[in-house]
This record gives structure tokens, sequence and C-alpha cells, in this order.
């Protein structure tokens, strides 16, 4: 099992350079896996863009790995977030993994000049191109929708063939799409640990029949967490952070507050044992407030008893 954080990405009162790199330093000294952002684009949160934190992140560390997820990829130009995901990559010494999915239908893809009809055919397709851009020393490629000729893009990624890309997705769909195209699979924080479940099912199926290990292919899940002393305390945490970051999509606490983990350290540990049973590898702790000393709480007292 290894414990992922979340980095912070919401900054109403504006972005604090310090305590961002004292976050990042201790998740380092804590020695989590990875940290990882997501992505919002249009949405009511201050929400810093992705790939700009991520760099930020890769100054002020050395080891951790960092991902963001998910890349809503069809409302890029693939071209574009190759040359960016490459960057990244070489800015962070080849420590990147990225996040992908199809987004929810709610995402305004108007605002994209995207038929929400093709966002799939798109989503695969800019996939193949953004790949073709980091391995291929001259680019030919003919799309649907992109068209490419003797082009050329350097300095590729620091990984090779690339970062690991993670899938995202809850339908059955979109679970079988990561085990014929995806390194990794994540499961979305607004999935419940029984939802899941499922789609761990689903997954090492669909890995079967495309003649791929399942056991070497790896998994993971972001969960919203919130440890107290007092599970009250940590619910209405868990409420009142979900709902900050899901009204603006149409849902309040209440309504998700199901998918979240929350109650005393042994509370949480339960729970995220139940995750890992399910088939997580990662386990991607998404803390919704105070997420410094939700951080400490977790390394100190949940993650030494999940071992």
């Amino acid at each position: 099992m290894r414990p992922a954080i979340s980095i912070p990405v919401h900054f109403p009162d504006g972005f604090d350079p310090v305590a961002m790199r004292r976050f990042l330093a201790r998740a380092e000294e804590l020695d989590f896996h990875s940290a990882w952002v997501g992505e919002q684009v249009l949405g009511s949160m201050p929400h810093l863009g992705s790939a700009e934190l991520l760099s930020y992140a890769a100054a002020c560390t050395e080891r951790i790995r960092l991902g963001v997820a998910m890349l809503v990829t069809s409302v890029h130009t693939p071209v574009h977030l190759a040359k960016t995901l490459s960057t990244v990559d070489q800015l962070s010494g080849g420590r990147l993994d990225v996040g992908v999915a199809l987004g929810v239908r709610a995402t305004m893809f108007s605002a994209f000049q995207v038929d929400p009809a093709t966002r799939v055919s798109r989503f695969t397709e800019g996939l193949r191109l953004m790949r073709a851009c980091w391995t291929e020393s001259k680019i030919d490629f003919d799309g649907r929708f992109w068209q490419l000729s003797g082009a050329q893009m350097e300095p590729k990624p620091l990984q090779k063939p690339g970062p690991p890309i993670w899938f995202g997705g809850s339908s059955p769909a979109a679970v079988r799409r990561a085990a014929r195209l995806g390194d990794a699979f994540m499961g979305a924080g607004s999935q419940t640990s029984e939802q899941f479940a499922t789609q761990v099912r689903v997954l090492r199926e669909a890995l079967v029949e495309e003649g791929r290990d399942p056991h070497t292919f790896p998994i993971g899940k972001r969960i919203y967490v919130a440890v107290d002393d007092n599970p009250e305390h940590a619910r209405a945490a868990v409420g009142a952070g979900l709902d900050r970051m899901y009204r603006y999509w149409g849902l309040v606490g209440d309504t998700i507050a199901p998918v979240a983990v929350y109650g005393t350290a042994e509370q949480v540990t339960e729970k995220l044992r139940e995750v890992a049973d399910a088939g997580a590898d990662l386990l991607l702790l998404n803390p919704l407030d105070d997420d410094e000393v939700q951080m400490e709480r977790l390394a100190a007292e949940v993650i030494p008893a999940l071992a």
C-alpha cells in the first residue's frame, strides 16, 4: 500500500508560497509516495492551474512523485498538452504521473468548442497523438480531429516512453477503456468504497481479456478524508468541504458526504483498509481542510496502522 497526499489547490485569500513550500517539504519528509493536484478550469473554487502548480512543486521537492488527477483531456489541444506535460516531467526529473478522464456530462464543453458527442473519440485520438509527440522523432498523424506531417517536438519526457497515464472514470465502459489504453487506474473521490470495489472487479476482468496482468497494473483511489477525535466534527468538516467543492456541479455536502472517510484515527484506518482490500494499492488521501494538520495526523496515526 502506497500512501499519497493531495496538494492544496484552493487559495481564497491568495497563494501562500511559504505555506506551500512547507507543505511539500513535509510531505517529502513524511515519505509519502506521491503528491497530487486536481484540475478545474471552470468552477467556483479558487483552484490554481494544475501544470503550473506541479512545476512549482517540482522546484520545491527532490524525491516525491508528482501527479495530476484528472485532466479532462478532450478540452485540451493534445499537442499543447503533450508539450506542457513533457516540460513538467523534465522539470521534475522524471517524477510525473498523469491522470486523464473524459469529464462529466456537466462539463461546459461549449466553452472549449468541443461537441460533447465527440468527446470519447477526441479523448482516444488525443491520447494517441500525445504519445506520438512523446515518442516519435518525426510525427506523421492523420486523425479525425488533428493532422501532422513531419512534425517534431523536443524535448521528449525524461520518463520513457512517457509519464505513466492513469485513467479515471466510473462507468463500465470507462473502466474497460482504462484496461485497454491506460497504464494505471484511479478511482474517483466522488465514488464510495463499494462503487470502487465494483469498478476494480470490472477492471481486472477487462485486463485479463486484454491479455494484461492484473497484478502488475497499478490501481489507486482518491479519498476525501478527515481525522478528528470527535467524529461529529469530522463529519461536519467533510460536509462543508464537499459542499464547497461540488455545489457548483449541483451536489451539496449532505448528498455526497457518504463518499468520504472521516472519524477518529481508528475509524479512518478501518475505512481505508476497506479501500485497500477492494484493490487500491495507492491511497490518494485528500483532506478537505487544515491540510497540514491532517497530513501530520494521517502520517502519525493512520498510515502506520495500515502497514
